[in-house]
């Protein structure tokens, strides 16, 4: 894996090696809105108060920029925790693929089985859409009672109609799409988040399925900000204590059990901006909502949207192996930007990461690898990088020299990996 330490504006160059990398270009980076952009020695939390960062209380949390996904604070971002009645975004995006891919359709009819009926139905005790045993429900009205009444039944419903039982919907539907969708860490017992060890999520993973669900599927993520169901003839107000209590909120979802605490992810729109919070591991359900609440404020209050790079900018070079050139530009066709703090006292550091040398031929628009952003110690943001032009194959003696010069950089690394 090679990579590039980016200038953001023009600053000098140093040379060094990844671990793995045949050659690594090390640009030492001066760039703050104001100054330099370095690697800070902050705390996992991120900035001090007195620095402007955020004194929170829950035990894990974070708070993203749902554009550009930039991460505005984390604190025990990746410690697995019981998610709650917080994985069911994981059902519900499973659902959603489904119907985009058509392989269900919403006017679909599930039964409610006594499995269902009785583990998360009335008999449960547990949160429910009070669905009637033996009743068929619309694949629709199951994803309003899962989302908007947080129906353990619905969510019973719904995997026993996709899959034939929960155990194969959590592995074989949930985890396969969460594998896809970048999400490493989760694992999935039930459909619903009841207790179970065998159901674990960070925050930082439920914060990126929020992200997934509300850019690619908007069409249903307006079910999130309605705010009551009936079912049953049994009204019920959505579970989100943010809908009523903030300016823009319109999602997403909260969660309690025993082992797991209080938690929720939410999300709210302000001057254009939206931002997602997710807090876990809290005490009580009034704790839980002030603390999201007050770190979406925080956010909006000292945060700005800033371009690090404009469309097709170039943004740095990769090396490339057997070309006609020895490395090749590098761009994005999109603006890459970055969340801010607004009294510039954000510390940055960017790199190129890519695994290289790259391989001619390179076709323009080809992606290389990623622009990643450090706020402090912490990732704040990352963005795809293609290659901005192309890079034909160059003379055999070209490729010959290169041949040689990996063979060489690669015994060397080998030898010093063994000291």
């Amino acid at each position: 894996m090679d990579f590039m330490t980016l200038p953001l504006r023009r600053a000098g160059f140093t040379s060094g090696r990844t671990t793995r990398a045949l050659i690594a270009l090390a640009v030492a980076v001066a760039v703050g809105w104001s100054g330099a952009l370095f690697a800070a020695n902050q705390s996992v939390q991120g900035a001090r108060k007195e620095d402007g960062g955020f004194d929170g209380d829950a035990p894990t949390a974070i708070l993203i920029e749902a554009n550009s996904g930039s991460v505005l604070f984390e604190k025990n971002a990746d410690e697995l925790r019981a998610p709650s009645s917080m994985m069911k975004l994981m059902t519900a995006e499973v659902v959603f693929n489904a119907v985009k891919e058509g392989t269900i359709k919403l006017n679909d009819e599930y039964r409610i089985s006594e499995n269902a009926w009785r583990r998360g139905g009335a008999p449960s005790g547990t949160s429910t859409m009070f669905a009637a045993l033996n009743s068929k429900v619309s694949v629709s009205d199951l994803l309003h009672g899962a989302i908007i009444q947080s129906g353990n039944d619905a969510c019973i419903a719904l995997a026993e109609g996709m899959a034939g039982n929960e155990k194969i919907f959590a592995a074989d539907y949930m985890t396969k799409r969460a594998r896809e969708l970048g999400l490493t860490k989760s694992t999935f017992a039930n459909s619903n988040g009841l207790p179970d060890p065998g159901n674990k999520m960070t925050v930082r993973e439920l914060a990126m399925l929020a992200r997934h669900i509300i850019l690619d599927f908007p069409e249903f993520y307006k079910i999130f900000g309605e705010k009551e169901f009936t079912w049953n003839k049994i009204r019920q107000q959505n579970r989100n204590p943010l809908l009523n209590a903030m300016e823009g909120a319109d999602g997403l979802k909260t969660g309690y059990t025993k082992e797991g605490g209080y938690g929720m992810v939410g999300s709210a729109v302000q001057n254009s901006t939206r931002l997602i919070v997710v807090v876990n591991g809290l005490e009580d359900s009034e704790d839980r909502a002030t603390e999201a609440k007050k770190m979406l404020e925080w956010g909006f209050r000292n945060f700005e949207t800033r371009t690090l790079f404009a469309a097709e900018q170039p943004i740095g070079y990769a090396k490339v192996f057997g070309g006609e050139s020895r490395s090749v530009k590098l761009s994005s066709p999109v603006p890459v930007k970055v969340m801010v703090q607004r009294n510039g006292g954000d510390k940055l550091i960017a790199r190129i990461v890519y695994s290289g040398p790259v391989r001619a031929p390179v076709e323009p628009r080809q992606k290389v690898g990623v622009v990643r952003v450090w706020r402090g110690p912490n990732i704040a943001m990352e963005a795809p990088v293609y290659a901005a032009e192309a890079v034909g194959k160059g003379s055999t003696m070209r490729r010959a020299i290169d041949g040689v010069s990996e063979l060489v950089i690669g015994m060397f690394r080998a030898g010093a990996e063994k000291l």
